[in-house]
């Protein structure tokens, strides 16, 4: 596949903890606007620019994306943001905990995109969308990277080696705990050759910025009747991680009701479908297995798949969809059903307790699909259930700034 170094925008190094900011759609107005006070330099006053102005307003009107643009500008007039002297890539590492995943930062060609050379695995919201395309378009820039994963390559692991022994130019710690290093590659000749080798990319987590990203490329090239296909806005801003380094947390689910069945009759009639092991662990075990939270106790349910099965229908989501969810709750489409709802693993299967706790209903602990059954599912051609999958690191905005 190809990647290409690119001249773009970086935070000056002492701002650099100040402008890296969480990706737009983690959090909504309110947790982008607590995040983002006492921080005039955060580019959450771009990539949410709504928080700077009057409450209650329109998050896809014209004056929240010239907001957006009146402080991009502002960042680079004040000398927060600046210009590389030349095309680079960089190495970018972070650390959560014991966990330590390192990715290369370049951008990536639309027509890789839009060939299937970048697979997805997710359907995209046409709202979402529309609001990335317009930001990206406002601002001739991407200020979040799309994250990119492939199958590990011997030759890339070593130039990574080398690379972590230099000194970097930006390494701090961000209030969650995640340490954030980069390292700058310039010219980037041999790392853009070792990814020739490299077969096919997979998006795993970012497919509304990707998708955005080959719309404005279409648009501009509309309205420019000398398009080359060497235009920057031909490529787009990418993380690319080794398949090995990726860490995939649960994404679990919450039932606010029983669907009209007392406690004893849903427990009878999962006991039938799954069996029950009393008590359960609060996480489960491994593939096959979901952990059940109801009344105050866990409880284990085996939920082999059938391995005759297309990729999609073995993941354990699907089979707690296809045998428990629909036909004994009635969760008919967990996409639009508003008695679901998604908890990702980072909160651990406590919220899920807490939660059912106060409230009621059932919640199913699950265990992390593999970057092994993304990739089956991507190369089928076929998209995951929703929320499926929760990626932990998120990539920090801000850190590089791809323009156009």
């Amino acid at each position: 596949m190809r990647i290409c170094a690119f001249q773009g925008l970086v935070p000056s190094p002492p701002y650099a903890p100040e402008v890296a900011c969480v990706p737009y759609d983690v959090v909504d107005a309110a947790e982008a606007a607590a995040l983002a006070a006492g921080k005039p330099h955060s580019l959450l006053h771009v990539d949410r620019a709504e928080i700077d102005l009057p409450t209650g307003v329109d998050p896809y009107g014209a004056a929240v994306y010239a907001r957006a643009r009146e402080n991009f500008l502002q960042l680079q007039k004040a000398g927060v943001l600046i210009r590389e002297n030349g095309p680079c890539l960089y190495l970018y590492q972070q650390q959560m905990g014991t966990h330590r995943q390192r990715g290369l930062v370049a951008v990536c060609h639309v027509e890789d995109y839009d060939n299937e050379t970048i697979r997805k695995h997710e359907k995209t919201r046409r709202d979402k969308e529309d609001d990335r395309t317009r930001l990206v378009d406002t601002l001739s820039a991407n200020t979040g990277p799309i994250f990119l994963t492939y199958r590990d390559s011997a030759a890339l692991n070593a130039l990574v080696a080398a690379k972590v022994a230099e000194k970097p130019v930006h390494d701090f710690t961000a209030p969650d705990g995640v340490r954030h290093t980069v390292w700058r590659i310039p010219g980037g000749a041999e790392w853009m050759e070792a990814f020739r080798a490299v077969p096919v990319a997979y998006i795993a987590d970012g497919h509304h910025r990707a998708a955005s990203a080959a719309r404005v490329a279409r648009l501009r090239r509309e309205r420019n009747a000398r398009h080359t296909g060497a235009e920057d806005y031909n490529w787009f801003l990418s993380v690319l991680f080794p398949a090995s380094e990726l860490k995939i947390l649960p994404y679990n689910r919450l039932v606010s009701d029983l669907n009209g069945l007392g406690n004893a009759l849903f427990l009878e009639q999962v006991r039938a479908v799954f069996g029950l092991e009393e008590p359960g662990a609060p996480a489960p075990a491994g593939v096959g297995r979901v952990s059940m939270y109801l009344d105050g106790r866990w409880y284990g349910l085996r939920c082999p798949a059938d391995p005759k099965a297309d990729p999609v229908a073995r993941l354990d989501v699907s089979v707690l969809q296809e045998r428990l969810l629909a036909p004994l709750l009635g969760i008919d489409d967990p996409r639009t059903n508003k008695r679901i709802d998604f908890v990702g693993g980072i909160r651990g299967p406590e919220e899920l307790a807490r939660r059912v706790d106060a409230r009621g209903g059932v919640a199913f602990s699950m265990y992390p699909v593999t970057v092994a059954q993304l990739m089956d599912i991507a190369d089928a051609g076929q998209i995951m259930p929703p929320k499926s999958t929760w990626f932990e690191p998120k990539l920090r905005s801000g850190l590089f700034i791809h323009t156009f």
